[in-house]
C-alpha cells in the first residue's frame, strides 16, 4: 500500500482505525513526493523534532518511492487523461498516483480526488 501524506499524517499522530486498515503489513510503500510534502508541513510545527524521528523510523521501515522515466512517464498519461476528462486534481498527487500505478499499488488517502485516476485503488479510512 502506497501511503498519502494524510495517511502519514495520521498513522504519526497514532490513529487507531488506520492502523487497523493497514493491518499487519511490516512495510509500507511512501512516495518521495510524500516525504517531501510532510517536511514541508513539519516546518511550521511545534512538535517538530518529534515528528521528524517518528518520520525517520517510518521512513526505515517503508519501501521509499523515487521517481524514474517510467514515472514521467505514467505521470504524462494520468494527466493527459484528467485533462481530458475535465477532471484536475493537485500536481503533487498526479505524481503520487503515477507511482502508485507504476509500482501496481493501492493508495491509502482521505483524497477523493484519486478516485478520478483510471486504473487507481483508493484505500479509505
Amino acid at each position: 500500500m502506497i501511503l498519502d501524506t494524510n495517511a502519514v499524517s495520521a498513522l504519526l499522530a497514532g490513529d487507531a482505525v488506520l492502523g487497523d486498515v493497514l493491518g499487519e503489513e511490516e512495510r509500507h510503500h511512501l512516495p518521495v513526493i510524500v516525504i517531501g510534502e510532510y517536511y514541508y508541513g513539519l516546518l511550521g510545527s511545534r512538535f517538530r523534532v518529534h515528528l521528524q524521528s517518528l518520520l525517520a523510523t517510518l521512513i526505515r521501515e517503508s519501501f521509499v518511492l523515487l521517481v524514474d522515466q517510467t514515472t514521467a512517464e505514467t505521470y504524462s498519461q494520468v494527466r493527459d487523461d484528467l485533462r481530458r476528462k475535465g477532471r484536475p486534481i493537485p500536481e503533487n498527487d498526479i505524481w503520487i498516483a503515477a507511482l502508485a500505478r507504476q509500482h501496481r499499488q493501492p493508495i491509502v488517502s482521505r483524497d477523493g480526488h484519486f478516485d478520478e485516476v483510471a486504473d487507481l485503488r483508493r484505500i479509505i479510512w
